[in-house]
């Protein structure tokens, strides 16, 4: 947000000099009352910002005489009151030139209430020094979640009541509430609307299907979790050591990923004996806060899912959407929160996730590891946590890691779509479930592997499943 100051003749010869931004823009003059008040709905709908009449737009001060001055004040009046919904609070400061001429500073707070409209019901955003139109359902649902009048959690979906997972809520009624499962459809549809599962027209919203259906990746299947293992430090096109999509309700898909996360961790002494167990290298804590910030805070209005990459030197997870209103990066370090799916939120804090209180899961994470990283890339929309790893050479590995590492270190050094085409040249009639075993990655990676090769046209099968074979093609 912009933050307004008295200038004087100097700093606003400087700021002109500068040139128009996002927050700054220029007008010699002004005669339409209708036109300067979209530009300041584009600002009360952003960050705020200056106005400066009397500036041009190349930058050059011809100011205003005293009678302009007059005429342009009352025309800025009646913008900011009558022609903006909601009536917007400005304030003007003149700078004198020190010819008689004098620059009128308009300073358009970020807005309160918005999203705001110009007289003829248009939103206006800014972008870069010019404004737009909003002209899509996303954008103008994003104005009205960014001002708490909407959210996405409480969207309608098409999954009717009969999509519910009963077992699952007929549990979490008994476990949280001591209520039994209602006995007739329609007592099951008021109940659910009632809690905010449901629409008015009888249909669950989001969050209804998020936590409660039967087979949510059927109503949207963009709100998954997506994760790839890759060996090294980078994303390869078609080489990794293992992946999985995880769907279903939201404790499925948690429980899932977590538990792709800790089977792809090394397991270290960690003071216990040689032969003991281990543990893993970076606390299971760690994960569940970030997979629990990740699947509650992330942007449902975006249709993407959450991603989850696993590196030798690092553990990414990439949440759509970057952090809400004037939240950053140093603020949510300290503790500091914005709901965005408040819903979804007050469930899980009824123990359907692991949840130890609003804005408290990153300073935990921290706490049990404090190298994570987080960026707040508004430019791709995307919010990013980075765990990072120690090097292997600084873990003293659990039992017989060490080996099994040494192992897995010298098949690595060849890629698994290499890996996979030797064994078929060698074992033309050897299964997926083979392949698995021999190179240590799971048979469903090996499954997607193999179908990236049989499209690439290096392989085929000839013959059924059972009983044929294998060609290498090229």
């Amino acid at each position: 947000m912009i933050e307004f100051k008295k200038m004087g003749v100097d700093e606003l010869r400087g700021l002109a000099s500068r040139g128009e931004d996002s927050a700054t823009q220029f007008k010699a003059d002004i005669t339409n009352a209708e036109s300067l008040a979209a530009e300041m709905a584009a600002f009360a709908n952003s960050e705020g910002g200056l106005i400066l009449i009397g500036v041009a737009d190349d930058g050059s001060m011809p100011g205003l005489s005293p009678k302009d001055v007059a005429r342009i004040n009352q025309l800025i009046s009646n913008a900011a009151s009558h022609l903006v919904r909601s009536p917007l609070m400005v304030n003007t400061e003149n700078v004198a030139l020190g010819n008689g001429r004098v620059v009128i500073l308009l300073k358009v707070p970020k807005g309160i209430d918005k999203p705001y409209f110009d007289k003829n019901g248009v939103i206006w955003l800014k972008a870069g020094a010019d404004k737009r139109r909003v002209n899509s359902k996303e954008e103008l649902r994003r104005l009205f979640q960014m001002s708490d009048q909407f959210h996405a959690d409480e969207l309608p979906t098409k999954a009717g009541i009969d999509k519910l997972d009963k077992l699952r809520f007929r549990d979490f009624l008994r476990d949280v509430y001591k209520w039994e499962y209602p006995d007739t459809p329609a007592e099951l549809t008021r109940l659910l609307q009632n809690m905010n599962l449901a629409t008015d027209d009888g249909r669950l919203n989001l969050a209804g299907v998020l936590l409660f259906a039967e087979q949510p990746e059927f109503i949207v299947p963009q709100f998954v979790v997506k994760a790839i293992r890759y060996p090294g430090n980078e994303i390869h096109a078609i080489d990794y050591l293992d992946t999985e999509d995880f769907s279903g309700p939201l404790r499925r898909i948690f429980d899932d990923t977590l538990g792709f996360v800790m089977r792809n961790l090394h397991k270290v002494q960690a003071g216990r004996g040689v032969n003991a167990p281990g543990l893993p290298e970076i606390p299971e804590t760690v994960f569940e806060e970030l997979l629990v910030n990740a699947l509650a805070h992330r942007d449902y209005l975006i249709s993407a899912p959450v991603r989850l990459f696993i590196f030798d030197n690092r553990i990414e997870i990439i949440s759509p959407g970057h952090l809400p209103n004037n939240l950053t990066v140093e603020k949510i370090r300290t503790g500091n929160s914005n709901i965005r799916n408040p819903i979804l939120v007050s469930y899980i804090a009824k123990g359907l996730l692991p949840y130890h209180g609003l804005g408290s899961g990153i300073q935990r994470a921290l706490k049990n590891w404090p190298k994570i990283d987080f960026t707040d890339d508004h430019d791709r929309c995307l919010f990013i946590a980075t765990v990072h790893r120690k090097p292997v050479g600084e873990l003293i590995l659990a039992g017989d890691s060490a080996e099994g590492l040494l192992k897995s270190s010298e098949k690595s050094s060849e890629k698994s779509s290499e890996k996979i085409l030797r064994l078929i040249k060698t074992k033309p009639t050897i299964s997926a479930a083979e392949i698995a075993q021999e190179i240590g990655i799971t048979s469903r990676a090996v499954e997607k592997q193999i179908d990236i090769l049989k499209k690439a046209g290096m392989i085929r099968r000839i013959g059924p499943a059972k009983g044929g074979r294998w060609e290498v093609i090229k």
